[in-house]
């Protein structure tokens, strides 16, 4: 929805501790600290792509890959930042993005811009299972632009390989806080599937969990557990006006499949996790039918652990088929080289898994415009 943010009171003017701008790229682009939004500078409207939750001052969001676009013309740009730890990608008109690594809560300056019309997109590409962060309103001294239309609608569903986690590490050796710097989910599947078609996109993923048993075991919502939800650690129901997805990319079962089972678990034998993996994954798949019930759905799956989430995944999809009229395709990704953190795939992967649902998706809407 496009919508302008609520005005947050005006802050004192902070030290950028732990600020990172990185090369202005194709434009003399510059962002700085600052106390106070001019007295002309007015709100601009805002296009949310993601889930959050209207806390009055600010926006709240928690899922990866939110993202706040806007246009305007004008110099120069505003934007609040609220609490939390967070990485986000500042992009003008398309551009090198200048990069924020867990910027203070503040006002932040976009300027060194040349005279006429400005694209702006504020783009979360960190992690946020700890906690929520908030972004606040977007200014300008200058005048709004109404934004460019849209492409189409894709909702990518999954796990850490969809978040992107620790995919631009040059090392699989990482500490937690490795992770969190080389985690960057424009650059994992969902982001270069969503950039090959400007898409509008939502990335509903969460690293570490699965369809029924999250990674060896782990506490902490299943992701069909947590995905009616806005933010991961709270009840708000997630209403999803003006959302309605032509595909929906799911990619699940890593983390249950790829450790053995502990004896304190529910399943005795892997015979029996492999039946209600396939149910509650069906099950699942039918659920985001009757809540999109125009959309495709495409899973995909590696070939870790010896081949049998690739396995699993496509005796989900044929389930899928033989239940009903469901449009669902399964692709096996093999021989990817997971050299990001912890045996992760890395961009270069991103790239071939990308690469692979492209040209599924590309069927699916060639096939809808030959209908």
């Amino acid at each position: 929805m496009t919508k302008p943010f609520a005005r947050l009171p005006m802050l004192a003017c902070m030290a950028m501790s732990g600020l990172v701008l990185a090369p202005a790229g194709a434009f003399a682009q510059s962002i700085e600290q600052v106390d106070a939004v001019p007295e002309m500078a007015t709100p601009l409207p805002v296009y949310i792509g993601g889930r959050v939750v209207d806390a009055g001052a600010h926006w709240k969001r928690q899922w990866p890959g939110t993202y706040f676009e806007t246009a305007f013309e004008g110099r120069e740009a505003y934007i609040e930042i609220g609490d939390g730890d967070v990485m986000l990608n500042v992009i003008v008109d398309a551009g090198q993005p200048v990069r924020l690594i867990k910027p203070e809560a503040g006002l932040y300056r976009i300027s060194g811009l040349a005279d006429g019309t400005h694209s702006l997109k504020v783009q979360v590409i960190s992690e946020s299972q700890a906690g929520a962060t908030a972004i606040g309103s977007v200014y300008t001294t200058g005048s709004y632009t109404p934004l460019k239309t849209r492409g189409p609608q894709i909702e990518f569903i999954g796990d850490s390989h969809t978040v992107g986690y620790g995919n631009t590490s040059t090392t699989r050796d990482c500490t937690q806080e490795d992770v969190w710097l080389t985690t960057d989910t424009s650059q994992g599947p969902a982001g270069v599937i969503a950039g090959h078609y400007g898409a509008d996109y939502q990335v509903n993923a969460i690293s570490g969990r699965g369809i029924v048993r999250n990674y060896d075991g782990g506490a902490g919502d299943t992701l069909p557990a947590a995905y009616p939800f806005a933010l991961l650690n709270d009840d708000t129901t997630y209403e999803p006006e003006g959302w309605a997805p032509e595909v929906v990319v799911i990619s699940l079962g890593t983390n249950d499949f790829s450790t053995e089972l502990k004896p304190e678990e529910k399943w005795a034998t892997r015979d029996a996790l492999q039946q209600d993996f396939a149910s509650t994954y069906v099950a699942f798949v039918e659920m985001l039918h009757e809540r999109y019930p125009g959309a495709s759905f495409i899973l995909w799956a590696t070939d870790l652990a010896d081949g049998e989430i690739a396995a699993m995944g496509e005796a989900v999809a044929d389930e899928v088929v033989a239940a009903g009229d469901i449009d669902i395709t399964f692709i096996s990704i093999p021989g990817l080289a997971m050299s990001g953190c912890h045996y992760h795939p890395d961009t270069a992967d991103a790239g071939r898994i990308a690469d692979q649902v492209i040209a599924e998706i590309d069927l699916i809407f060639a096939e809808a415009e030959a209908e």
